[in-house]
């Protein structure tokens, strides 16, 4: 990806208890946009929020089991990503899912840290 330019924004927006088989939702949708070859992506751990069925999840001290929501988002060009989404319709529970256009200003390179 070469900045300035169009690109689109993907997001997910799920719970941290769903899961996609023995693994967490999330970490799926991961796993598969890097894959796919997808420029990156990034979950969110919100505070608190709601969804559909409009049942409150928060962080409280005294929930030991909270289900927080998440946010997963992937920033690529706008048919790499309508592709994307179009494979995760298959996985049961995804949530809500939101496409839009962005600019991106700035797309750096980061050395990978090393073990050690």
């Amino acid at each position: 990806m070469n900045p300035p330019c169009q690109a689109a924004l993907l997001r997910v927006y799920t719970e941290e208890a769903r899961r996609d088989g023995a693994r967490p939702l999330y970490e799926s949708v991961v796993l598969k946009a890097r894959d796919a070859g997808l420029a990156g992506a990034t979950v969110l751990r919100g505070p608190m929020g709601f969804g559909e069925s409009a049942q409150l999840h928060t962080a409280n001290i005294l929930d030991l089991s909270a289900n927080l929501p998440l946010v997963i988002e992937i920033v690529d060009a706008e048919d790499k990503l309508r592709a994307f989404a179009a494979e995760l319709g298959g996985i049961k529970d995804i949530g809500l899912v939101t496409l839009e256009t962005v600019e991106v200003l700035h797309y750096g390179h980061v050395t990978p840290a090393q073990d050690g």
